[in-house]
């Protein structure tokens, strides 16, 4: 009853917040003319679709596009996206935009502001089409807390029926599609409609800015709640023609905690109807030409596993080595790896670098926390890396084998991680050749030295030899 109490709370603070955010006004220069929100909770992962058609009223160009959110959403919020629609001989594109959060000290009650910049300032009386794309991670709630192996999972979801925004909004619509039909319960805002997974509100019209109307609702969701608490994945580059890939997982069900006793029988006899929400496969998508593969835990190789090759990709379908209900956890490495030429590369300035792809092999997992380790050759100097979104870096050093002054590592940490985060990366450094060397020269060394000492010995040997 705590989780509902707290639902109805959160629902108490909105609608008071939805008064003291209708006390302020927007920037009176733009408005939206229509304005419709699509919410897709068919997984854990939730994601928003908008499509603002704004308008310029004012008397002088707008060079950018605000958006506001709600404070609670804000730790929750893994990525935005933003494109502005164009025309080019009668066909439609989108071109993508920058946004970034920016400080607006009238919002009200704590509402966080991001700013959209416009690649062409948008002249008095025009109007633009931006489409927005925002996920959020953890806002959904499991309702009840814990349930037993052979019930569903239901989770609670809150919102607004009207879209949060700085500006005035003459027309607009929010759906809601939910992964069934068994709904328990919803927030009615008139005009309201449901169509089997399809819940609409609206269309409403003339909003001021800032308006906010609370819904919560309660439905089914079997989807794999799995999140990976904390991934450790090492890349180590070797020039003699490889790169390895050492992956540690903590994942965890992030879902309703199970309660009660495990029936490994009835889970394995009742598949339809029992541990629906949990999950026992687990799918890597890893780059292609992938070799020596192997999936491990603390026990040892897992053998529940199989590797599927191709041209452009390779996927890595296994299994823990028991499935995984909600609040249980699993630990694991996946290590492969990877020919050289196909992911190291040589700038126009003579630097070199590698070109990765960032985030989680894992599909359709969040990422609380990700640390991704890219561990130079040795001698390798001026290191820098380039991520399509922001990162927190440092450097370290490793010593490995035969290793003289260490190896140096980038190091890259980021929270809150979805798969539209898996995108490419690359980091540069410059290096001389000569240190190729190194191993080689001290490997010659070692066998020079302890064939010297050889001959030592059976020299000092031969000469005790005759002196008896």
């Amino acid at each position: 009853m705590e989780i509902l109490l707290k639902a109805r709370l959160a629902l108490i603070f909105s609608i008071i917040a939805h008064v003291s955010l209708l006390a302020f006004a927007s920037p009176p220069e733009l408005q939206i003319v229509n304005a419709e929100k699509r919410i897709d909770l068919n997984s854990q992962i939730v994601k928003v679709f908008l499509t603002l058609k704004v308008e310029n009223t004012g008397t002088s160009p707008a060079s950018d596009i605000l958006l506001a959110f709600p404070p609670t959403e804000i730790d929750h919020l893994s990525l935005i996206k933003a494109a502005i629609a164009t025309r080019k001989k009668k066909k439609k594109s989108y071109l993508p935009l920058d946004v970034k959060p920016t400080e607006q000290l009238d919002a009200p009650n704590g509402a966080k502001i991001f700013s959209i910049s416009l690649l062409d300032p948008l002249s008095p009386g025009a109007t633009a089409t931006f489409e927005v794309l925002y996920i959020s991670t953890h806002t959904l709630k499991p309702f009840p807390e814990e349930i037993s192996q052979s019930e569903s999972q239901l989770v609670y979801y809150h919102d607004s029926a009207y879209v949060l925004s700085p500006y005035h909004i003459k027309q607009q619509s929010t759906f809601i599609k939910t992964p069934s039909t068994k709904v328990e319960s919803f927030t009615k805002v008139e005009p309201t409609n449901r169509v089997s997974k399809e819940i609409r509100y609206g269309p409403y019209e003339d909003r001021p800015p800032y308006s906010f109307s609370p819904i919560l609702l309660h439905f089914e969701n079997n989807n794999p709640f799995a999140v990976v608490e904390e991934l450790v994945r090492e890349v180590e580059i070797s020039h003699w023609g490889s790169i390895q890939i050492t992956e540690h997982y903590k994942l965890a069900h992030a879902g309703a905690r199970h309660k009660g006793v495990f029936s490994r029988v009835e889970y394995q006899s009742k598949p339809s109807i029992s541990g629906v929400s949990s999950f026992r496969h687990l799918l890597a998508r890893l780059p292609p030409k992938v070799h020596s593969v192997y999936y491990r835990d603390e026990i040892g190789n897992i053998s529940s596993s199989h590797l599927r090759t191709g041209i452009l990709k390779s996927e890595l379908e296994f299994e823990p080595r028991y499935p995984l209900f909600g609040g249980w956890k699993a630990t694991f490495v996946i290590g492969y790896g990877l020919p050289l030429q196909d992911f190291l590369f040589e700038s126009p300035d003579g630097r070199r670098y590698l070109n990765f792809t960032f985030g989680c092999p894992l599909a359709e997992t969040v990422v609380d926390k990700l640390t991704l380790k890219v561990v130079l050759p040795e001698g390798s100097t001026g290191p820098s890396a380039v991520v399509p979104f922001q990162v927190e870096q440092h450097l370290e050093k490793k010593y490995s084998y035969l290793d003289v002054v260490g190896r140096t590592v980038v190091v890259l940490e980021k929270k809150n991680l979805v798969p539209e985060h898996n995108s490419a990366f690359q980091v540069y450094y410059s290096f001389n050749p000569i240190f190729m060397l190194a191993e080689p020269l001290m490997l010659v060394s070692a066998f020079f030295f302890f064939f010297v000492a050889c001959i030592a010995y059976l020299h000092i040997d031969l000469s005790i030899s005759k002196m008896q």
